[in-house]
């Protein structure tokens, strides 16, 4: 049979060759430049914040893995390969399949260094990449702490299943991968080059190919075997129980013995691989791979099956007890809710009759609960921030404000607080250039605060009662560096600083109040990154792809660079093994603006606790609004393990260690030895400030609601499972955000700031219990769950927001509210424990204009009490309403005198214009007064229609002048003399 010609390979021209290998060159070279600038701005940032052993063992570790996975994969790959191609038979039998692949051969022949290169650097680039990912296993690996634990299953300290098996299974998995492509590689090369023969009668297979086949498939079954060995391990993880984590009974008793099994059968099976290198006969290791995938099946799935459908399913209930109570204590441990305080409460109560008189003995040795309750929501007041409190249009507050607390004067209150900050998105188009926006509108100024159980009353009726304020700061909390250059609205990176000499750039602040006038600064803080040099100034303009950096007069030598600048942003940089709570607030420590984060160290490898996905747990109805979703990634252990704050004004990154007996933070503790300071170096001041962080307390709640029952028969039957309420302030069936008051816990001597739940019964909109986490440093993350007995019906928030709605008095009113000009905003619903008896219900009700510029005001506070519903202007009000005459008084400290009927005269861009008082024509004065009254309220509605400010203003002053003339003739009129 003659050959056929070999068909010859299209050559490229010198000239293509040239081309191609130019334009190579300069991809590789650009895609160096942006690598290397992005490393170097990265370690000057690192530089800056002191971060920079952080910086050196993350980079370091990465390119070990990568080195080592990439050699590992790409060089044993490439090593098969040419094995495979060095012991290829000089001779091959004439067939048709030999002459089909001559061509190829012949292809190869010339490149097949080339060639082998190319695959043994793609594979082992893909394997490095992949590898590198993974730097935290092996830290983790390398640097593990026991957990002084021991597994009940297997006799192991927990640290084994935390630490060592990820890093054993990482590694397995990396040598099934080589292996394989190794097996693909050599089969191919032998194909291709004679040694394995398909179509060709005769020997399919020649001694070199079947020595080398048998290896890697030797190979490949030991590295199952030891797959079979971890499995056992990896029960801890099933879900076969379905309702609860970790070995079941099946695993046990059926699946346990027959990994083992499984284990010695796929190495007596890679022996029989290995001996074919000198008996050279596949039939033998053959006939050990059947029996190794039938006993597999038989015996690793077929007969586990038998045991779970018919010997545990029909008293599952009893069989799976002792594996249950395994998962409650592991889930209770690994999220840290070991030592919750169950109280039976409320015991007495029967639900909807309220026994007046204890009620009224329990409100009145009320001091701390009730006075307390909080009637400014965080979540709302955001545009009233804004509009008294902005000042410029530079400035802004974030979507959801914060809750902290304070002690003037002696008096422990909490505060709806936050900072003004600058807002890169607010800057009006002709602030828009490069040297506003970057050189001019650097930061922001002041800190605000408000106390949230008081509003304004009077004229400004509705309106928080700012206590520190305004520019220049003022007020009771004493702040000495309010300047802002580190925010959460802070997108930009600024460029500052200036010769000592140079006129200051910066907008400060407005001069004086003047809305043309402004004070200007220059930044002296130890902030940002120097870029006085030249080579400085071209990294950061190729890193920002900004020419300004060459070019401008801005940038000088006493130049320097904020970026990074969300206070998030930078303690996720500076502690990458955390994940970073979604909401950080502010604080004054010492005088200066402090934001305060919570770190979370976590795991997905703690054995048999029940896993959950982070981002989706930790979400609620106002996730996204002014907090950032956690990462959606699956854990089955977490710790608070680490405060850490960020000063507003330099951006300084200092990392606490909160929690002292956390395995996994003591394991990153190893790693990056100086990252994380001592508890003991948080100043008394600082502590005084650590808030329960939201985020964790909501993957807490939700594993209570399941994990609150200790016996494994009642958990296996699910009869007193609890869930979340949805928020029933918002049309939304996503989780009610808890919330943080100040109120006493039963059986404490005083209020504590905490944060807290309210928890229905499962599917039912009943309340079945109350959870509160401390935050008072002497109590700091103690647990209580007020536990309602589960034959009452107890409303849940769902069905108090229902009466509130339904209620004879509040609907016509919410109806009225929401007009073309106004609309009804209720706030949050807060439930408070009184005494040992019952839970009380409180929520403001707002009301907001629809206007560009209106923001929400106080109008009303509802109450709700066993049913009972108090709707009325003030807290004490409401209270009357539903415990009777002087309770209000009684429990709120107020003295429940109603203040004189007046027009209630709402802020401008409010958005409301109120009726003005009748007259009854029995006194020309108070007639008179009631006209300019009338005047002036038509005066400012046409203003506020038109939108004219300055109008708006002078409509004010108007209105004014006319409300205190109208008091005067009433004054007037009601004296003796008139």
């Amino acid at each position: 049979m003659a050959m056929r010609p070999p068909v010859s390979v299209p050559a490229l021209s010198r000239r293509a060759k040239v081309v191609i290998g130019a334009i190579g060159v300069l991809l590789v070279l650009f895609t160096a430049i942006g690598t290397l600038t992005n490393v170097y701005v990265d370690y000057l940032w690192f530089d800056e914040t002191g971060y920079t052993g952080v910086f050196w063992t993350e980079l370091q570790t990465r390119a070990l893995l990568f080195a080592v996975a990439g050699v590992a994969t790409g060089g044993l790959t490439a090593l098969a390969i040419h094995l495979a191609y060095r012991f290829r038979p000089t001779f091959r039998p004439m067939s048709l399949e030999q002459q089909n692949l001559e061509r190829y051969r012949q292809s190869l022949e010339p490149r097949r260094t080339l060639v082998l290169t190319a695959v043994g650097v793609v594979l082992g680039l893909f394997a490095g990449f992949t590898a590198q990912s993974n730097w935290e296993t092996w830290l983790s690996f390398r640097n593990s702490t026991d957990f002084g634990q021991v597994d009940p299953q297997f006799g192991v300290d927990l640290s084994f299943f935390v630490f060592d098996y990820p890093f054993y299974r990482l590694l397995l998995g990396f040598g099934f991968a080589i292996v394989l492509l190794a097996l693909i590689g050599s089969l191919l090369t032998h194909y291709v080059f004679g040694g394995l023969r398909l179509q060709t009668p005769g020997q399919k297979l020649t001694s070199a190919a079947m020595v080398q086949l048998s290896v890697l498939l030797g190979a490949f079954v030991a590295l199952k075997a030891l797959a079979y060995w971890l499995d056992r391990y990896g029960l801890v993880y099933s879900d076969r129980g379905e309702l609860f984590t970790g070995a079941s009974y099946t695993d046990v008793n059926a699946l346990l013995p027959a990994k083992t099994i499984l284990v010695f059968a796929a190495a007596v099976c890679a022996i029989a691989f290995f001996a074919n290198v000198v008996v050279r006969n596949f039939r033998l290791p053959a006939a050990a791979l059947v029996l190794l995938l039938l006993s597999s099946l038989v015996i690793g799935v077929a007969y586990p099956a038998i045991v779970q459908q018919f010997v545990v399913r029909p008293s599952a209930n009893e069989r799976e007890a002792d594996y249950i109570e395994r998962a409650i204590e592991s889930t209770r441990e690994a999220y840290g809710l070991s030592d919750v305080e169950y109280v039976d409460y409320a015991q007495q109560s029967t639900g909807d009759e309220v026994d007046t008189d204890a009620v009224l003995a329990e409100l009145r040795n009320d001091s701390e609960t009730i006075p307390n309750a909080r009637l400014l929501d965080p979540n709302v007041l955001a545009d009233t921030f804004t509009a008294r409190q902005q000042i410029r249009n530079v400035y802004g507050f974030p979507e959801k404000l914060d809750i902290d607390r304070y002690t003037i004067d002696g008096e422990t209150r909490d505060y709806v607080v936050a900072v003004r900050e600058l807002n890169s998105e607010a800057l009006s188009e002709n602030q828009q250039t490069w040297i506003n926006r970057h050189t001019v509108f650097t930061h922001g100024n002041g800190f605000v605060a408000a106390p949230a159980n008081q509003v304004v009353a009077g004229q400004e009726g509705g309106e928080p009662n700012f206590t520190t304020r305004d520019l220049p700061t003022v007020g009771t909390i004493e702040v000495e560096q309010p300047r802002i250059y580190y925010g959460e609205l802070i997108e930009d990176y600024s460029v500052v600083g200036a010769p000592e000499d140079a006129t200051p750039r910066e907008f400060d602040q407005p001069e004086d109040g003047s809305d043309e006038g402004q004070i200007n600064n220059t930044y002296g803080g130890e902030g940002g990154v120097a870029i006085g040099s030249f080579f400085r100034q071209l990294t950061f303009a190729i890193y920002y792809r900004e020419r300004n950096f060459l070019l401008s007069s801005a940038v000088n030598d006493a130049s320097k660079v904020l970026y990074v600048r969300n206070p998030r942003d930078r303690v996720e940089k500076a502690a990458p093994f955390l994940d970073v709570d979604g909401d950080p607030y502010p604080a004054v420590i010492d005088g200066r603006v402090t934001w305060i984060l919570d770190g979370y160290t976590t795991s997905d490898s703690y054995p048999y606790a029940e896993p959950m996905e982070l981002g989706e747990a930790a979400s609620d109805a106002l996730t996204g609004t002014g907090t950032t979703a956690l990462p959606n990634e699956q854990f089955n252990y977490i710790r608070n393990s680490v405060k850490a704050t960020v000063d507003a004004y330099d951006g300084t990154v200092r990392l606490y260690e909160w929690d002292t007996e956390d395995p996994v933070l003591e394991t990153f503790m190893k790693a990056f030895p100086d990252a994380v300071e001592p508890r003991s170096e948080m100043s008394d001041e600082l502590v005084q400030h650590v808030r329960y962080p939201e985020d964790l307390f909501k993957l807490q709640r939700d594993i209570l609601t399941r994990y609150h029952v200790s016996n494994p028969v009642d958990f296996y039957n699910q009869n007193d499972r609890w869930q979340v309420p949805a928020d029933p302030t918002l049309d939304t069936q996503e989780a009610q955000p808890p919330y943080y008051i100040l109120a006493q816990r039963p059986g404490d001597p005083a209020a504590s700031f905490q944060l807290t739940s309210a928890l229905n019964a499962f599917r039912r909109e009943n309340l079945s219990s109350f959870i509160s986490a401390s935050s008072d440093p002497e109590t700091y993350g103690e647990i209580q769950v007020l536990q309602l007995p589960g034959n009452t019906p107890f409303r849940g928030p769902q069905q108090v927001q229902q009466s509130f709605n339904t209620n004879d008095q509040v609907r016509p009113d919410v109806t009225l509210f929401n007009s073309a000009e106004s609309q009804a905003v209720f706030g949050n619903l807060l439930t408070l424990p009184i005494g040992g008896d019952g839970l009380l219900y409180v929520q403001p009700l707002y009301v907001e204009g629809t206007g560009e510029n209106s923001f929400p005001l106080l109008r009303k506070v509802l109450v709700n009490y066993g049913g009972r519903v108090g709707y009325a202007d003030t807290l004490a009000d409401a209270l009357d309403q539903v415990f009777g005459a002087g309770a209000g008084e009684s429990a709120t400290d107020s003295d429940g005198t109603p203040a004189p009927e007046q027009p209630a005269t709402p802020p401008e861009g409010s958005g409301e214009t109120p009726a003005p008082p009748a007259g009854d024509g029995s006194d020309p004065t108070l007639e008179q007064a009631v006209t300019d009254l009338d005047a002036a309220l038509e005066a400012l509605s046409e203003a506020q229609r038109s939108g004219d400010f300055g109008a708006q203003g002078d409509a004010l002053e108007e209105l004014q002048a006319a409300v205190e003339a109208y008091q005067a003739a009433q004054a007037a009129a009601a004296s003796p003399g008139g």
